[in-house]
């Protein structure tokens, strides 16, 4: 197995609507926020995880190939051709196919806001406060028609995030055909599946929705690469 190239695609997401990605408040308080959106610790800027974004391509993609399990769990298999495991990786449950398919070829950056878009927010004397909305919601029971409210945050809609995910493409004896394949058929069709889908959570209620724009996709060969060094 030998690595052909890097495929690295950016670009930007932009909010169409309001988006919520759970965090954690460590800090019990009466009217407290519910639901607060995940936010960078030092900052307190809110960000997108790469986790969060492989996970719902991931589902996406298994959808649309067929491959949910019936307990409803991440897809796993002993397939080495199988374009979810070998895309996105699994469990080496069978650690002879695990070899023979190799690596994880995908690789999701954590997605922070869009340094044109931070100079954009400065310009308007806006803070990171001005982009988390609070949004309440009621939990209705259908048998006592009692109304049991709620709050979430959201990162309010066009709010502008920067991406970058990177694609390795392996010669498996084919001089990485099939890796090149499975970019087309996994990698960006999973980026439109979500754009017709939701990112995050509360996304059958109008949050979640965003649109990928300025989409670059880079080819990076090893034998090209080497850092550079500054100077003294």
């Amino acid at each position: 197995m030998k690595l052909v190239k890097y495929k690295v695609v950016t670009g930007k997401i932009k909010l169409l609507t309001g988006l919520h990605i759970g965090g954690s408040s460590d800090i019990i308080e009466i009217g407290g926020m519910d639901n607060p959106v995940i936010k960078h610790p030092v900052t307190n800027e809110p960000y997108i995880p790469g986790s969060s974004l492989k996970g719902k391509i991931r589902s996406l993609i298994e959808l649309a190939y067929g491959k949910v399990n019936s307990n409803g769990e991440v897809h796993k298999c002993l397939d080495v051709n199988c374009p979810v495991c070998r895309v996105f990786g699994s469990s080496p449950d069978n650690e002879a196919s695990a070899l023979k398919r190799g690596p994880t070829r995908v690789i999701f950056r954590d997605v922070f806001i869009d340094e044109g878009y931070k100079k954009e927010m400065e310009r308007k004397g806006l803070t990171v406060y001005d982009i988390i909305e609070e949004k309440a919601e009621n939990v209705l029971n259908r048998i006592t028609a009692e109304a049991k409210p709620r709050r979430l945050e959201r990162v309010i809609p066009g709010v502008e995030f920067r991406f970058e995910l990177v694609y390795r493409v392996f010669d498996t004896g084919d001089g990485g055909q099939k890796d090149e394949e499975l970019f087309e058929k996994v990698i960006r069709k999973g980026l439109k599946l979500l754009e017709l889908d939701c990112l995050g959570g509360y996304g059958s209620r109008g949050s979640g929705k965003i649109k990928f724009e300025g989409v670059e996709i880079k080819d990076y060969a090893p034998e090209n690469l080497k850092i550079e060094v500054e100077e003294s």
